[in-house]
């Protein structure tokens, strides 16, 4: 399994980390730490330094009850960033946006991957990525960020979410964005309660029929600290172990805000499976 960048490509048989940086005021649990433009710089290098193949910036909050932000002041927290990363690391940049002008305004900067939460359902987004060399990230949502934790349900899982998934692809490729370019996400968190986040997770392995990239974004999330009784920044063991059931069920790609610990974790993995090979 291998994605596609512009002109690069990465290997995904061993599970790559994407590293979390919310240039954001209310992300519920970094909220306002990387606000100041060297304080992010500083923080998005670091992460590559521990091991982030992948950054990912996002201007705008998505969790629960977040409202949109204006497409001019995401455009000024996100664009300057991208561009500072890119004259300084080689690392790769993702983008976490579901605006068109967005998109654009990342693509020329220098992000290589397109993270929607939306999965390319907002107006003139489709249009907007079929134009760009970007790799996408669609994701699973129910509703919006302001309603998506209203009583969500489904009649089956993971079902449900393989299919809007399969959907979501199809549509890709009818507006003329290849396979290859492309990524899915289960959208952990996002219009799911804890038993439905537990639910896919134990059967992450169905979204192999997708055969395509499969992205996990757990770090943090309140199902952990449902599950744990612990304050968002103090998730890292769960969120670690997370990742771990995840990579273990097929997950390729890990998003999180905790990079070096699951980093190390991620190495435990590839290192046994590569010792299982050669037996």
């Amino acid at each position: 399994m291998y994605l596609k960048l512009g002109s690069r490509t990465v290997d995904l048989d061993r599970p790559v980390v994407m590293g979390v940086l919310n240039v954001t005021p209310d992300s519920f649990s970094d909220g306002g730490d990387f606000t100041d433009p060297a304080t992010a710089l500083r923080h998005a290098l670091a992460m590559a330094e521990a091991g982030a193949a992948i950054i990912d910036i996002g201007g705008e909050s998505t969790r629960p009850g977040a409202k949109p932000v204006p497409g001019s002041e995401e455009i000024a927290r996100v664009i300057p960033l991208i561009e500072s990363l890119r004259r300084e690391c080689d690392v790769a940049v993702s983008v976490d946006t579901s605006n068109p002008a967005v998109m654009r305004a990342a693509a020329g900067a220098g992000a290589e991957i397109i993270n929607d939460v939306y999965a390319l359902r907002r107006e003139g987004a489709l249009q907007a990525a079929a134009g760009l060399d970007t790799a996408i990230c669609l994701m699973h949502m129910l509703g919006t960020p302001a309603t998506m934790q209203d009583a969500p349900a489904y009649r089956t899982l993971p079902g449900d979410v393989i299919n809007f998934l399969d959907e979501r692809i199809n549509a890709c490729t009818a507006a003329g964005i290849s396979r290859e370019r492309l990524i899915v996400d289960p959208g952990f968190g996002f219009g799911k309660t804890d038993q439905h986040n537990l639910q896919i997770l134990m059967r992450l392995e169905e979204f192999s029929a997708l055969n395509l990239p499969l992205l996990v974004g757990l770090s943090r999330k309140r199902t952990l600290g449902n599950l744990t009784g612990r304050a968002a920044k103090e998730r890292v063991a769960a969120g670690v172990a997370a990742a771990v059931l995840a990579v273990e069920r097929g997950a390729h790609i890990v998003r999180t805000h905790d990079v070096a610990a699951t980093v190390d974790a991620l190495a435990i993995v590839s290192a046994a499976r590569q010792a299982d090979a050669e037996r």
